[in-house]
């Protein structure tokens, strides 16, 4: 790739994107500008701050992006009940597009000539950085060094920072012998122990869920309020949408709830195993589908369930910026209009119970769904007719003496 002068870097000041920032500086000859995004993944991200000074470079962007990730991504996500091949709640997939626009859009503002992330050739996160970029800034030159160099090793990796005198961290206790992903929706764990989808996950693994087993006995109960399809506040108060998600990442954690174990298809190919703790993001879906339960019109909840898994499968595969995506959200947000309302909740062990929800904009007509008597509000003679007309392709195909069993 020719006419490289500058580069705008996916930084996360770790030991891969500091080698791979140093290695753009020395194969194109060109300027590094780097990009950190506080995501909600914990720790401080300022640090990377001064290793890409230590390292050289100039112009640095470390951005706090939380609210708008809740807010314009996995809101809007979550409008739809969106899980990938039935269980994923695409906690990393989502957090790509946010990157990918934040990269062509320093791009564009610093003049650089091309942009470059960590992702690895064998994962989905090069296709959602590229696809996002291209859709974006469709001239855009994306350097992926994964798939280009020859450090496919972390001795290598260690070997060029001694070299090249970067600054590795060097690490107090255990680390982790685990892949880890982490932003406000969710932590990710793949590698090592995970490799094997015969193999427990150990029990020290997981950081933001209290065991079920090791859970409060004594239920904990709340109450999530609607407005158009996004909680607007919790147990009465207020809230941002950061400040919703962290809240109930807290408060269901320490209830056990959140964890999943997946092998799940890739884009590129493979299966993959995973495991995912999504506190937050698995009281929002159950509850979401509560308030919709008696908000939304039957044919439309419907409608909605039948294009959940293309769209889930868009936000999987790195279509976010995508007009098929874009026009199904159109439709999801227009759905969304009259599920306003609140949920009560019950946390216990693990388990996320509806006990109650209710709104002003409320389909369910008492008169209508009693066993006792309606006054007249629904005659049930009706039914006869309705269910003759609705048989009236089968008994045709039967008279045929077709046979189906």
């Amino acid at each position: 790739m020719s006419g490289i002068n500058k580069v705008v870097l996916a930084y996360s000041g770790g030991l891969d994107t500091s080698v791979i920032a140093k290695w753009l500086n020395e194969t194109y000859d060109c300027e590094v500008v780097t990009f950190t995004a506080d995501l909600g993944q914990g720790g401080e991200v300022e640090p990377a701050r001064a290793k890409a000074q230590a390292m050289g470079i100039k112009e640095i962007f470390i951005e706090d992006l939380r609210e708008e990730f809740v807010r314009d991504f996995v809101f809007p996500m979550f409008r739809a009940n969106t899980l990938y091949e039935g269980e994923y709640l695409l906690g990393t997939s989502i957090a790509r597009p946010l990157i990918a626009k934040r990269l062509v859009e320093i791009a564009a503002a610093t003049g650089a000539d091309a942009i470059s992330h960590g992702a690895t050739g064998k994962g989905n996160d090069q296709v959602r950085f590229e696809l996002g970029a291209y859709a974006l800034m469709p001239g855009v030159k994306v350097i992926a060094p994964w798939r280009d160099w020859d450090l496919n090793s972390r001795e290598k990796l260690m070997a060029y920072c001694e070299k090249h005198n970067i600054a590795v961290d060097k690490k107090r206790g255990t680390k982790s012998p685990y892949s880890m992903d982490a932003n406000l929706l969710h932590i990710s764990y793949e590698g090592d122990l995970l490799e094997d989808p015969g193999a427990e996950p150990e029990e020290d693994m997981w950081l933001w869920t209290v065991s079920p087993e090791n859970a409060p006995d004594t239920p904990t109960y709340i109450d999530l309020e609607y407005v158009k399809g996004d909680i607007v506040a919790i147990d009465g108060e207020k809230m941002s949408p950061a400040t919703v998600l962290e809240t109930l990442n807290k408060i269901a954690g320490a209830n056990g709830i959140g964890r999943s174990d997946i092998v799940e298809n890739r884009y590129v190919g493979m299966k993959s195993r995973g495991c995912y703790e999504t506190p937050g993001g698995t009281v929002m879906l159950k509850a979401h589908r509560a308030i919709e339960s008696i908000t939304l019109d039957r044919e439309l909840a419907h409608l909605k369930d039948d294009l959940m898994p293309r769209y889930a499968t868009a936000i999987y595969n790195g279509y976010w910026w995508s007009p098929e995506r874009l026009a199904m959200q159109q439709l999801i947000d227009y759905s969304q209009i009259y599920v306003n309302g609140s949920v009560r909740l019950k946390l216990y062990k693990g388990n996320v119970i509806v006990v109650g929800r209710q709104s002003a904009d409320s389909l369910f007509d008492m008169k209508i769904a009693t066993f006792e008597d309606d006054a007249g509000a629904y005659d049930q003679a009706d039914a006869a007719g309705f269910i003759k007309l609705n048989a009236l392709r089968m008994r045709i195909a039967a008279g045929k003496g077709r046979n189906f069993k």
